[in-house]
């Protein structure tokens, strides 16, 4: 997959490493020069490309035209949507993700500037806080369409109401599938009578709604917060 980076950043440089140790295809546009020595130690000479990333024709020698994903990341929010909506009516990326500098501008990046995937660092780490301290001891390992659905991990304690109870009993939420368990190191495939025991790891996919029932289903009676009405 090709991917364009806009700005040489931190967050877009180690961006650019990553992408490049998984294989991916990468160029990156910067046109600071203090900027530019510090990635020609981080990154290939090949990835780098040297100029205002808002100019067509420096996106055009960057590849624009072949993009699979155009990545925003310069330290201007204006650039940034600009970037966005440009990429997508002249050159129809069919991916767009723009960073935001300021959380006071996150919302203008929606749709009107093409943005497919906003990254708020302020959201980002409020929505964390809030889903941490709703799922007690659950773990999320992985947001699904767009975060929609979540895959997530519990161990299971004493005390759980889940101990003892088959699948098929288990009063799961409606849009949630067990995906596997772990048991003595063992990966079990869940059927409708398998049994819950203490320690078993559970690996399941549920969506927003549901996730906090199913914390309490599988997780320590006393983890989860008290509400209050």
């Amino acid at each position: 997959m090709f991917v364009l980076i806009a700005g040489g950043g931190r967050t877009a440089a180690h961006l650019a490493t990553l992408l490049v140790a998984q294989q991916h295809e990468v160029h990156l546009i910067e046109h600071r020069r203090e900027v530019l020595a510090r990635l020609h130690h981080e990154l290939p000479t090949e990835v780098i490309y040297e100029g205002n990333a808002i100019d067509p024709r420096v996106l055009e020698q960057a590849g624009i035209q072949r993009a699979k994903v155009l990545a925003a990341c310069t330290g201007s929010d204006a650039d940034n949507l600009a970037l966005c909506f440009f990429a997508r009516t002249r050159y129809n990326v069919p991916r767009i993700i723009a960073w935001i500098n300021n959380p006071r501008t996150a919302w203008l990046f929606d749709q009107k500037f093409h943005v497919d995937v906003a990254l708020d660092q302020a959201q980002i780490l409020a929505s964390l806080i809030e889903e941490e301290m709703s799922l007690g001891d659950m773990m999320t390992l992985l947001k699904l369409r767009r975060g929609r659905y979540s895959l997530v991990e519990e161990k299971i304690p004493k005390g759980a109401r889940a101990v003892g109870m088959a699948i098929k009993d288990l009063p799961l939420p409606p849009n949630s599938v067990i995906a596997t368990i772990i048991r003595h190191g063992q990966i079990l495939m869940p059927r409708g009578i398998t049994q819950f025991e203490v320690g078993d790891e559970v690996l399941a996919i549920v969506d927003d709604k549901g996730a906090e029932e199913l914390a309490s289903l599988f997780g320590r009676p006393d983890a989860l917060p008290h509400k209050t009405v």
